[in-house]
């Protein structure tokens, strides 16, 4: 890599990554006339060609090998569970899945998409005046600095763009049977129609109603029909065919920026990708008040200057905030004082599970998608009462079957070899007659929890990689030992052979796969004293960088935040489009 960058004519808009937050920003921007650059850092993915019939369907090559996740060469984290401890670099990934190229993580997620109750964006306030203070203690909860009002009409945008496949259970404040009765109240309903379900849904939605509780069908960014979106993209409805999570859709089924968003900014003339492009820093002006654009390497090595008037970093969670760090946005997070904001408030998801063994049940496991399934919601965030429980927050109760692919669906009861004849011979007993249910649960930021640069292990660039510091807290631990307890109840009157609870424990490792659902580290809110962007996404103090993805949530509820970052994309577009380029300059000023 050479040393001096050389610089480009300059353009309006620059935005890094072209996953979902990137991709829908960049679209709406150049809607709007302006010229956007977008740049990322792994190859240009098409559906036709990376995605094809004949090939999509290959778990050797996705999920063992992981093709469509970031290269640990390329770029990696390090991880500890507490400030007292060493970091050590990530050599493969297991807790979490980062993406590469156009799509980004979107390409291989499942597809679930929630939209975040009204209570979450003012949790702190929420909390601190159901049970008071004392509740939250050791936590580092925040409001949001918006509202569900002000959130609504971009969920609306972004469950259109997606297409996304449900039933509202809220519409206009009046509850509607057969959706979710805890959402905040929707302006529509769904775009599509809810997907037809497989059997261990219906038998685990059958129980959960006959014990009081109101099963809905889980919101799916997978096309239970034909769809066309407000872009004129058009999708083909879910096949089940059970490649699903970890892959990329052959059937345009599955929404992604490269199904439901690029197919129609790559046709603007004002719009330009960069792929194979890996920006290392938002340069600034001599104040530090102004971001100028970006400096990029490419494929062959050479850096480059591409100045901009407006600048978007739009990437995954962790290079969202390492970018910042890298580029001094912000003052470091300092646990110990607990002051600065760039790496504050990292948090995660705490996943629980029950597996269920039968005798007398065919459940065809390798019929599925990944968001094809049911779900429950009364133990969810703040939908019970948690005075006397010692923790707040909860899960997601859902059966959603992604597809029992060959290498990996092995279910075997605990305490069976790892190999030979009992081990085959359980295998074959158990494959079609098991089923279980996730409970997919909050995790609330701690002061310890944080992001910082490493000072130690570097990029093939010489620059410091990401240093996680992370452990489940005890809140987190006695509230997923609540909901699972809870889980098994509904599991028990499905009168199951053997059933197993796994409740989430510590510490937190990167031994095996939890979830990709990394959040915060460059939190939204209404004070820069505890926040780096604004209700808008954009930077305090340095008004033409906005940073927009899952890092500006301050803590993590109870559901999957893909939903939430398409939502933050739309409202940061729409008040780029109708505050921002009338009046250049702080949006909200404190």
């Amino acid at each position: 890599m050479s040393g001096m960058a050389k610089k480009l004519p300059a353009t309006d808009v620059v935005v890094v990554g072209l996953g979902w937050a990137g991709s829908i920003i960049a679209k709406e921007l150049a809607d709007e006339g302006l010229r956007v650059m977008g740049f990322e850092r792994g190859a240009w993915r098409d559906t036709a060609s990376d995605f094809n019939i004949a090939s999509v369907a290959d778990e050797l090559r996705y999920v063992q090998r992981q093709e469509l996740m970031l290269r640990t060469r390329q770029n990696t984290c390090t991880l500890r569970n507490k400030p007292s401890e060493t970091a050590l670099p990530m050599r493969t990934w297991g807790s979490f899945h980062p993406g590469n190229g156009t799509g980004g993580a979107g390409n291989h997620w499942a597809g679930i998409t929630f939209r975040f109750q009204p209570e979450e964006f003012r949790l702190k306030s929420h909390l601190t005046e159901r049970y008071g203070s004392q509740a939250i203690e050791g936590l580092t909860l925040q409001d949001w600095g918006t509202t569900w009002e002000e959130m609504e009409p971009h969920y609306d945008a972004f469950d259109r763009v997606a297409g996304v496949s449900g039933k509202a259970g809220n519409i206009g404040g009046k509850i509607v049977e057969g959706g979710n009765p805890f959402e905040g109240p929707r302006s529509n309903e769904y775009p599509n129609p809810p997907t037809k379900q497989t059997y261990a849904p219906t038998l685990f939605a059958e129980a959960a109603r006959n014990m009081g509780y109101k099963p809905f069908p889980v919101p799916s960014a997978l096309a239970s029909q034909g769809y066309t979106n407000q872009y004129g993209v058009t999708m083909g409805p879910c096949t089940f065919c059970g490649f699903c999570t970890n892959y990329g859709c052959a059937n345009y089924s599955k929404a992604s920026a490269i199904v439901n968003v690029l197919p129609a900014l790559v046709r603007m003339p004002n719009f330009t990708a960069n792929t194979h492009c890996e920006v290392l820093e938002v340069t600034k002006d001599s104040t530090g008040k102004r971001a100028t654009g970006i400096i990029y390497v490419d494929a062959n090595g050479e850096k480059w200057e591409q100045p901009a008037d407006i600048v978007v970093v739009a990437a995954f969670t962790f290079e969202n905030v390492r970018l910042m760090l890298l580029s001094g946005i912000g003052e470091p997070y300092d646990p110990i004082s607990n002051t600065g904001t760039t790496g504050r408030n990292y948090a995660y998801q705490t996943a629980n599970n029950v597996q269920l063994f039968f005798d007398d049940k065919n459940f065809n496991p390798f019929i599925g998608g990944g968001a094809i399934g049911m779900g429950i919601d009364e133990f969810n965030n703040d939908n019970f009462d948690h005075s006397g429980l010692g923790f707040v927050g909860g899960g997601s109760t859902r059966v959603t079957p992604i597809g029992a692919a060959p290498i990996n669906a092995r279910p075997v009861p605990p305490g069976t070899p790892k190999w030979g004849k009992e081990w085959k011979k359980t295998t074959a007993q158990y494959y079609a007659a098991s089923m279980s249910i996730g409970c997919e649960a909050s995790n609330y930021s701690a002061r310890s929890n944080y992001l910082s640069l490493d000072p130690t292990y570097k990029d093939p660039h010489g620059r410091p990689l990401l240093r996680i510091t992370f452990d489940f807290t005890e809140n987190d631990l006695r509230m997923a030992q609540y909901v699972t307890d809870k889980t098994a109840e509904i599991a028990k009157a499905l009168n199951p052979k053997m059933l197993f609870a796994s409740a989430r424990k510590g510490p937190w490792s990167n031994t095996s796969y939890q979830s990709s659902h990394v959040v915060g580290g460059f939190v939204m809110g209404g004070d820069p004293a505890n926040s780096s962007v604004n209700k808008h996404l954009q930077v305090w103090g340095v008004p033409n960088l906005f940073v927009v993805g899952a890092s500006a949530f301050p803590q993590n509820p109870g559901y999957n935040p893909t939903g939430t970052v398409g939502a933050l994309a739309f409202k940061a577009a729409y008040a780029i489009r109708t505050q921002y380029l009338k009046r250049p300059g702080e949006m909200i000023s404190v």
